[in-house]
């Protein structure tokens, strides 16, 4: 048996908004923007995706489950996602990492990571 990864869900006060912002963030397409759910692809036909639902309660705690991404110049994505509303966020690093962790304007943690080398 085979599993296609198709989407991660991300529970949200406000699904519209955040889809937004991360839509924003990625250079991704909006699929589908309605009440019940609000979904973004790299590309409409390309998965996995990311579906924004409503839920009552805000975040309390860390995530359990982060995105990673690998950009070409990391100080520069960092600027550009703090400027469009990321926040630095604590989770306990030491200091020394070669990544970077943000928040996105929900507060759901991403680590925006060094470039490969060689």
């Amino acid at each position: 048996m085979a599993l296609e990864w198709e989407q991660v869900v991300v529970d949200s006060a406000d699904p519209a908004a955040l889809g937004r912002w991360w839509a924003e963030a990625l250079g991704w397409v909006v699929l589908n923007d309605s009440a019940e759910e609000f979904e973004i692809r790299p590309e409409p036909d390309r998965m996995p995706g990311l579906i924004f639902g409503p839920v009552p309660e805000g975040k309390t705690v860390k995530n359990r489950l982060h995105l990673d991404f690998r950009p070409e110049d990391q100080d520069a994505e960092v600027t550009r996602l703090l400027a469009l509303g990321a926040r630095h966020a604590d989770v306990g690093q030491s200091g020394g990492e070669p990544w970077v962790t943000l928040a996105d304007p929900e507060g759901n943690e991403f680590c925006v990571l060094a470039p490969r080398r060689g």
